[in-house]
């Protein structure tokens, strides 16, 4: 049964009402933060909008001399910047769902871990959730789809980490899980959702205006300002939900530590640490490598990962990875305050190990990794794919053999200097290696093989000179052979290469002492083929698949089309969904650019000019030269004189006046005394 916890201090009942005051102070802040912030975006499209209708109205006027050019840029300028921050918008403002890259589990087929989910839950007080899924991060989390701005609750989602889940101890993966649940119990996952979603959104509006500023010269023009506002926007939400989420998951931590133990979700917290650096390194340093190399992916790389995690080897490593975890701090924007802090509050409170003993293992079916390992390496098909035990020896081979490639190279480079006719055509073999050393070529020979291996890749020890290098280089040579006939195999060793299990009945140190003190003492080699011979081991026989210098492959094949996998890479590069999304943005601004400027083309090119209004009176007769001046534009029927003309000026403007030929008088058509000043006496 568990004990009741002691009475607080007084200044701690004091404070506690207080922070929970100022917490729930910016968290209403916040809220109406997002608000504003989605209010904006829908105001500056209208506006946008409005600029759009004006420009096209202002090309239509007849007064109008030339299209509105800046309008029509300004308008094509900020069409990506908007269509980003909408979709941002639209994004974050909705419930996301599933996360991409998950993998649900269902009840049926992973009874231990829905049962001990949901015997945690009834510990700290919260339903199960409702849906569990699979994910290939070192984490662990909650989400609850909540509408509404996180006014009205959702689906709540618990995502965890399969590196996790096989990585760590029973007992601590239930310190994790409690953790998580934890923040249901206290409601967290509303807020959090709330401000996930706020600074996720503001973050992609961000991005999306860099994207578009570097996609198009256009939009950079103007992407400055909106960006530069955004980005302070962005800093205020975050600093405002950044306490009340730091603050959420000290009291989750306390939630676990009454169900699972303080020192247990310690040691939880310390160990998810190092195995998110050991994640990292498994896949950068020998997943991604094997497959560059070889072609093969295991089909369960979670179990792979668990044996480094539990490798002997490892252990001190490991050890000191935990021992380091609470020097790391906080980066700004994570949500999780700093280990030390965490660990400092979590020795605060009483230790209260677990009811039940010691912890049982959560068995997690095979099928789910199997499925989830396609989201590491999307693309690649069943012929790549190997089983995990198959490929660890595979990768404890590739580890090994890393000298032999160098080795080649410094044995044609040594043969070609010293005019030594060799047969390259026949590729690498134990008899070329042992005549260069029987001619006394020992040391160009070690000199070219130093300086085409890297000093990551050389072994540490006190004999590790020149020669030391050159032994290890023909150690691994001799065992490539030995595995090749089958009678020997490689095994993993994670902090170096692979190590050979020779034969029955030698000892697995003999091998490597053949070949150093062939390497080392003249006159040795023949003693050293002798102990081949007696193994079986033909020293001209190439290696299988080894890359003859003319570029023909050996009898060993690859799987085709897997010379250069593209699948994972620790490189970074632009995806293929930020290759459509720049595209995208050149399309969007060109294609307002260029119907904005025909539209406003069009609508200038067809207006009407500017006509100027008549006196009122129509010609009555057209002009005819050859009846005396009849019929001059304005003049009457019948008129003989300037008697009938008008004797007041219009009061519209004057029309165009009519041509002249000689022979002919021109009459004006209005009395032009109203316009001359009188005199006055």
């Amino acid at each position: 049964m568990i004990a009741p916890a002691p009475a607080p201090a007084p200044a701690t009942a004091i404070a506690a009402p207080v922070a929970a005051a100022i917490a729930a102070a910016r968290a209403v802040l916040a809220l109406v933060l997002l608000v504003v912030f989605y209010a904006l975006v829908a105001l500056l499209v209208l506006v946008w909008l409005a600029f759009l209708v004006l420009g096209l109205w202002a090309a239509g006027e007849p007064e109008s001399t030339a299209p509105p050019t800046s309008v029509i840029l300004a308008c094509a300028a900020f069409a990506p910047i908007l269509a980003g921050m909408v979709w941002a918008v639209v994004r974050t403002a909705r419930p996301a769902g599933p996360a991409e890259g998950t993998v649900w589990v269902s009840r049926r087929r992973a009874p231990a871990l829905w049962a001990a989910v949901e015997e945690l839950a009834e510990g700290v007080g919260t339903a199960p959730p409702d849906a569990i899924r699979l994910t290939t991060e070192v984490n662990a989390s909650v989400t609850e789809d909540a509408s509404f701005l996180g006014l009205v609750p959702g689906r709540r989602t618990l995502y965890l980490g399969l590196p996790l889940a096989v990585g760590l101890p029973p007992a601590e993966l239930r310190a994790v899980l409690a953790h998580e649940l934890g923040h249901f119990s206290r409601r967290h996952s509303r807020f959090g959702a709330l401000a996930h979603r706020g600074s996720a959104g503001l973050a992609a509006a961000c991005e999306a205006i860099r994207s578009a500023a570097a996609a198009n010269d256009l939009v950079r023009m103007y992407a400055g300002g909106p960006l530069l506002l955004l980005r302070g926007y962005t800093r205020v939400f975050r600093w405002l939900t950044r306490p009340v989420r730091r603050r959420q998951e000290l009291e989750a931590d306390r939630e676990a530590a009454r169900v699972a133990g303080a020192r247990t979700v310690a040691d939880a917290l310390r160990s998810a640490s190092a195995l998110e650096q050991g994640w990292l390194e498994f896949i950068a340093g020998f997943l991604t490598p094997v497959r560059r190399a070889e072609g093969r992916v295991p089909d369960d790389p979670f179990r792979a990962f668990a044996h480094l995690v539990e490798a002997p080897e490892l252990r001190e490593p490991f050890a000191a990875l935990r021992a380091r975890a609470a020097e790391r701090p906080a980066d700004r924007d994570d949500p999780h305050p700093d280990l030390a802090t965490r660990l400092s509050r979590l020795a605060r409170l009483p230790d209260r190990p677990a009811e039940g003993g010691i912890a049982e293992p959560i068995e997690m079916p095979s099928g789910y990794a199997m499925e989830l390992a396609r989201t590491l390496y999307p693309g690649l098909g069943a012929a790549t794919t190997m089983p995990w035990r198959d490929w660890l020896g595979l990768l404890a081979e590739h580890r090994a053999t890393r000298l032999l490639g160098p080795l080649a190279e410094a044995v044609r480079t040594v043969e070609k200097a010293e005019g030594i006719s060799g047969e390259p055509h026949r590729g690498l073999t134990i008899q070329r290696v042992l005549r260069l050393l029987d001619s006394g070529r020992r040391m160009p020979l070690a000199r070219a093989l130093g300086s085409r291996v890297p000093p990551e890749e050389r072994a540490e020890g006190p004999g590790q000179g020149p020669l030391g290098l050159l032994a290890e280089a023909l150690y691994v040579l001799i065992g490539a052979q030995l595995v090749a006939r089958g009678s020997a195999h490689w095994t993993m060793n994670w902090t170096g290469p692979g190590t050979l299990v020779p034969p029955e009945g030698i000892a697995p140190e003999t091998i490597r002492d053949w070949a150093d003190t062939a390497v080392r003492l003249p006159g040795e080699t023949q003693r050293l083929g002798l102990y081949l011979a007696a193994l079986g081991v033909d020293e001209r026989a190439p290696l299988p698949g080894e890359r003859a210098p003319d570029g023909a492959k050996g009898t060993e094949k690859r799987p085709a089309g897997n010379s250069r996998p593209s699948g994972i890479s620790i490189a970074p590069g632009v995806d293929a969904p930020a290759q459509r999304r720049i595209s995208g943005i050149r399309v969007l601004a060109l294609t307002v650019l260029l119907g904005m400027t025909a539209a406003s083309w069009l609508l200038w090119a067809n207006s009407e000019e500017q006509t100027y209004p008549g006196t009122g009176w129509q010609p009555t007769s057209t002009y005819d030269p050859a009846a005396g001046g009849a019929g001059l534009p304005g003049e009457l029927p019948g008129a003989g004189g300037y008697s009938d003309w008008p004797t007041t000026a219009p009061s519209l403007p004057l029309p165009t006046a009519p041509i002249w030929t000689p022979g002919t008088l021109l009459r004006p058509s209005f009395d032009i005394e109203s316009l001359v000043p009188r005199h006055t006496p």
